[in-house]
């Protein structure tokens, strides 16, 4: 499936599944060619197929990205309301989950520009002692090139879903 004629849906799909579950996974590999998932919740995209995140609390995934690059993003709206209204139509309106796979860069400092984007995503919590002690300093990033994507499918309830 191409990510580029999809990816409207794709941030629509990834902006859903961040607010309902406040993290996505990023699945890494490591240097014995093992899956490890990490939760991230400051997952970023940008209108290019690109994105970025806050390496902040990632302690082993930096060291994975020593030896490989690749990762794979899975990202799921867990809204309980969604849920209900879809298992009562018989039919998920809209796409509830996707994986995307991609290509890290290297970790540099955000640009006071990504600092307030990620700041105007949590500003609702900013009256939280966990707001400052969270999210008050976070000063690096990776980007993310994605090099594809695919869909999640619930049989004939996703049937619709993702037209070419």
């Amino acid at each position: 499936m191409d990510i580029n004629t999809h990816w409207s849906e794709i941030r629509s799909v990834t902006r859903s599944a961040l607010q309902s579950s406040l993290h996505c996974a990023i699945a890494s590999i490591d240097s014995d060619g093992l899956p490890h998932n990490t939760p991230i919740g400051s997952l970023i995209l940008n209108d290019d197929c690109s994105g970025y995140y806050f390496e902040q609390f990632t302690r082993g995934m930096p060291e994975r990205f020593k030896t490989n690059k690749n990762v794979s993003i899975l990202l799921v709206n867990s809204g309980l309301r969604y849920w209900v209204r879809s298992l009562l139509m018989g039919s998920f309106p809209k796409p509830g989950a996707i994986r995307l796979t991609g290509v890290v860069g290297e970790r540099r400092e955000a640009t006071e520009q990504e600092k307030q984007r990620w700041l105007r995503r949590v500003s609702s919590l900013r009256w939280t002692k966990g707001h400052e002690l969270l999210w008050s300093k976070m000063r690096y990033v990776r980007d993310i090139e994605f090099t594809g994507m695919e869909t999640i499918s619930a049989g004939s309830m996703t049937k619709n879903h993702w037209k070419a």
